[in-house]
């Protein structure tokens, strides 16, 4: 049986339709099989918007999974739908976390084998009444994973974050020894079981300026990055570090490391797209699930006109469905 990869609707007023359709338009259907988690009325209008037409089936629960087809399960709605490009609804927040939860459950139940996520818009699930803040921590809640990591990854780098979606003024407290120890052990076991690097070699960036500089500009780095290290290497990991993020990625350091731990989004995020934006691929460490989704937002400006790139989403469904192989192929 080919793999089963699902993949939720997004927000509709967003580009998350269209690259998924982009994306499934190139998809070769003898060697995995998709399950599109939205509203089947979404999808046939986005076919019309971006002028293809996919062959395709609505399943009638949730064992109903033909393969070389493409497969929509229909999110229950509670009331009927206006798609808006552009506009940030409720409702439309509310559809997109639907389908990721019922994505979830497609693979908490082996129904699925991975689940990429189409971009949600953070403001949208707001007002539809979701207190998360993101696809990350949603999925961590709703499969009980305590240590998670959000990874970027593409062709010429991989980064981790340590914090992810909180204020800037918070960071310096979520950043101690105990927690960084759990995420470069689950950076190190991700690396190793999900990208295949037997003995993977991670750098940490420091939280303050040239690291600190010994103290004089934050200590951080003695009290709690440097001890991590410290601790890594007596548990024979190869990890390096503190290293100054502004002079580690202009100095093409990374390129020495297999991945590298950034200590809060911005600090990660910012290198990594600037390199690898339109390729790179989200992915979360840590779940008892595969995750997978591209690097960009739901782009509200240029829904609807079909100038969204669908690189990422390719890239995205790709590694799913590589990961999915991987770690299922002793399956029968």
């Amino acid at each position: 049986m080919n793999p089963i990869i699902a993949i939720s609707m997004g927000d509709y007023n967003g580009i998350g339709p269209e690259v998924a359709l982009k994306t499934l338009e190139k998809l070769n259907l003898n060697k995995s099989t998709p399950i599109w988690i939205g509203i089947p009325e979404v999808f046939e209008m986005t076919m019309q918007q971006i002028g293809i037409q996919l062959n395709y089936r609505i399943m009638s629960d949730t064992d109903d999974i033909k393969d070389d087809i493409i497969n929509i399960y229909p999110v229950p709605m509670e009331s009927t739908f206006n798609v808006n490009y552009g506009a940030i609804t409720a409702d439309a927040g509310k559809a997109a976390m639907i389908a990721v939860e019922k994505g979830i459950d497609f693979c908490l139940t082996k129904k699925c084998h991975a689940l990429v996520t189409s971009p949600i818009s953070k403001e949208a699930i707001s007002k539809a009444g979701y207190s998360v803040p993101g696809h990350t921590e949603f999925l961590a809640e709703k499969t009980n994973s305590k240590s998670i990591m959000m990874i970027l990854t593409g062709k010429k780098m991989r980064v981790g974050l340590s914090t992810i979606h909180i204020p800037v003024k918070n960071i310096s407290e979520n950043i101690h020894v105990e927690k960084l120890n759990q995420q470069i052990q689950i950076l190190h076991d991700s690396l190793v079981n999900d990208f295949g690097i037997k003995k993977p070699r991670i750098a940490l960036l420091g939280l303050n300026p040239h690291a600190g500089d010994g103290g004089v500009l934050g200590d951080e780095e003695i009290n709690h990055i440097i001890p991590s290290i410290q601790k890594a290497k007596k548990n024979s990991l190869l990890v390096d570090g503190p290293f100054s993020a502004d002079g580690y990625f202009a100095s093409d350091t990374y390129k020495q490391y297999d991945a590298t731990l950034a200590m809060y989004h911005d600090q990660g995020l910012i290198p990594f797209k600037t390199i690898s934006f339109g390729y790179g691929v989200n992915f979360t460490a840590g779940l008892p699930i595969i995750r997978t989704s591209p690097d960009h937002g739901t782009a509200f400006a240029i829904a609807g006109l079909n100038h969204a790139d669908s690189q990422s989403f390719n890239e995205a469904y790709r590694l799913a469905l590589k990961m999915a192989k991987q770690r299922f192929s002793n399956d029968s």
